[in-house]
């Protein structure tokens, strides 16, 4: 395996052709440490520049640290903005996430330096949609609440009104967002009895919606949201689309669920909202600007919090880096990229 020195040469010692002439094996740059498995694929088959220590890095040393490569395989935390991406050395072909979302991506300055960017979706639909619904389970429950009881020694025992939390059958769950993620939580929310609302950029045809009733207008469907879950991308235009006005259209102690991105949210509103009991909890597996989340949801007692376990399973996680290299197979192959997003 190739060290992640800067301005690393590309060893192409051990591989030849048929005559025993030297043939340069391409070179793939992995900005994180990915899963043994992947990074094992990775080696096999290409000369991997490897991150072990797992720092995440800025644009810069990311573009320093492709010296020779011919792709990049990233993550959703690097910053690949205009700048990184034009200090990119002219080899590296192709930018594929290791996410589903490309909001860390400046698409328009890789498009314009003629990068193809692939993404992973479609294999983490499941394990997101479950943690999804760890967080309407959890907030409902007021599991946070009670974990903390049994960690800090302080429960007393079983009284008839401790921790009471709301019920979720017969609940309305609105989903603004209503692709994959959003139909696998459908799917899963209707076991618990749950009607299902969504809103999305096109009505989905009658096999797909399964009954979800459906709001051209994602602000007239949050009156009857209950529960409000949000799953679609970010962008200039969604930032912050959960405001302050928006969450006083929802109906008195909702719950927030949010497994999209943390910039979505107006993270002020949200923790006002919660405060004031205007909303009743929330569940947050994102954040704007995480790691360093806004601490007000910390002191919150009705905030059910995961640190973006979104994809984190073995399954799922093996599952995206494969599918981040299928791509990088074909750009470097000369064939379409299954998952192209420029």
């Amino acid at each position: 395996m190739t060290s992640p020195a800067e301005g690393i040469t590309p060893d192409a010692s051990n591989a030849g052709s048929n005559d025993g002439s030297a043939v340069r094996r391409p070179v793939v740059l992995l900005t994180r440490r990915l899963p043994e498995a992947v990074e094992a694929r990775a080696s096999r088959d290409y000369t991997a520049i490897l991150n072990p220590s797992d720092a995440a890095l800025d644009g810069a040393a990311i573009a320093r640290r492709a010296a020779g490569a011919d792709a990049v395989l990233c993550c959703a935390g690097d910053r690949l903005d205009a700048a990184a991406i034009a200090a990119l050395p002219a080899a590296v072909k192709v930018l594929a996430t290791f996410s589903v979302g490309t909001d860390h991506i400046d698409l328009d300055a890789a498009r314009a330096r003629g990068l193809t960017v692939t993404n992973t979706p479609d294999v983490l639909t499941d394990a997101t949609a479950d943690i999804a619904l760890l967080l309407i389970l959890g907030a409902a429950r007021r599991a946070s609440e009670g974990e903390r009881m049994i960690r800090a020694d302080s429960w007393t025992g079983w009284t008839p009104t401790q921790l009471m939390g709301t019920h979720l059958g017969g609940k309305r769950l609105g989903i603004v967002g209503m692709g994959r993620i959003g139909q696998a939580v459908a799917r899963r929310a209707r076991a618990f009895g749950m009607t299902i609302h969504y809103s999305n950029r096109k009505r989905l045809p009658p096999e797909l919606e399964e009954g979800a009733i459906h709001h051209a207008d994602p602000e007239a469907m949050l009156a009857v949201c209950d529960v409000l879950s949000l799953h679609f991308p970010a962008t200039a235009e969604t930032r912050h689309w959960l405001n302050a006005e928006r969450i006083e259209k929802l109906p008195p102690g909702a719950i927030l669920i949010n497994t999209a991105r943390g910039s979505v949210v107006d993270d002020t509103a949200v923790i006002d909202a919660l405060r004031r009991g205007r909303l009743a909890a929330a569940g947050l597996d994102v954040f704007e600007n995480e790691p360093k989340l806004n601490p007000g949801y910390r002191g919150l007692a009705n905030t059910f919090l995961l640190p973006h376990l979104g994809s984190a399973t073995v399954e799922t996680r093996n599952a995206m880096g494969f599918r981040a290299l299928d791509n990088i197979d074909a750009v470097l192959a000369g064939r379409p990229a299954p998952d192209r997003v420029v």
